[in-house]
């Protein structure tokens, strides 16, 4: 397992923590981003954060990994092969997440559901619908980085590489936007 420490040097290492005006994918603003992209371009990093993940929900009789597109998507490939389970992906058609490309879920089966970053959580709790829509069962929630150091809760076991608090605002109440010195930026993949 990862200490906070090690975790944290592997996102500095990779350029991934950012600082600046950025959109998130919530909608909501903030002065630091977490591109995860950068650090799952290296894939000894990439390795060493979902190993962490796995290990946590090793002896839970996961059976598949489903992570939301696009950030999750490396993240859940790696950690189902680290557990030895398949991994798919969760894509919004029409503003809604499906399965599609072939991809399935069955009835009881037991989804582990990771995700690159959260900050609400709005992105996981889609998964989880869909999974649940399809009878399959919500073992737990894997995150790399949990933006809300450990606000948001999902009903199930959970666990993160890296917890943290990032300050972000509705955009009304960005205090970026009323300053208008920095560029608003959106970095995210929705």
């Amino acid at each position: 397992m990862l200490s906070r420490e090690e975790a944290l040097r592997i996102f500095v290492d990779a350029g991934a923590l950012l600082s600046g005006h950025f959109m998130l994918t919530s909608g909501r603003h903030s002065d630091h981003y977490m591109q995860c992209a950068q650090v799952l371009k290296y894939p000894p990093h990439t390795g060493a954060l979902a190993r962490h993940l796995a290990g946590e929900f090793r002896d839970d009789g996961i059976e598949i990994v489903v992570a939301p597109a696009i950030g999750g998507i490396i993240v859940s490939y790696e950690v189902g092969r680290q557990l030895n389970v398949p991994s798919i992906f969760a894509e919004r058609e029409n503003g809604r997440m499906t399965l599609r490309r072939g991809f399935e879920l069955h009835p009881d089966q037991r989804v582990l559901v990771v995700e690159d970053v959260i900050t609400t959580g709005g992105s996981v709790r889609e998964v989880m619908q869909l999974v649940e829509e399809h009878g399959a069962r919500v073992a737990g929630v894997g995150v790399l980085v949990d933006r809300s150091n450990g606000a948001v809760r999902f009903g199930v076991k959970q666990s993160q590489v890296l917890s943290m608090e990032i300050r972000s605002w509705n955009p009304a109440e960005c205090p970026l936007c009323k300053e208008g010195r920095v560029p608003l930026v959106k970095p995210g993949s929705r």
